[in-house]
């Protein structure tokens, strides 16, 4: 019996921590990626990248 009630405090410790987790990257308040480190990795600026692989094929060419 102690066991079965040990087992179903960590399935819902373990369930509650995957819930929180799915909450978080669905209603995040800030921008960003799911890591939430707030890194460069959540601005992709795609004009400067366009304008990097222009240059690269002036470049070459």
């Amino acid at each position: 019996m102690v066991q079965e009630i040990i087992i179903f405090i960590i399935f819902a410790l373990a369930s509650g921590y995957v819930l929180r987790l799915g909450y978080k990257s669905f209603f995040a308040k800030e921008a960003g990626c799911a890591k939430g480190c707030g890194g460069a990795c959540s601005s992709i600026d795609l004009k400067k990248i366009e304008r990097e692989i222009q240059a690269k094929q002036a470049a070459v060419k």
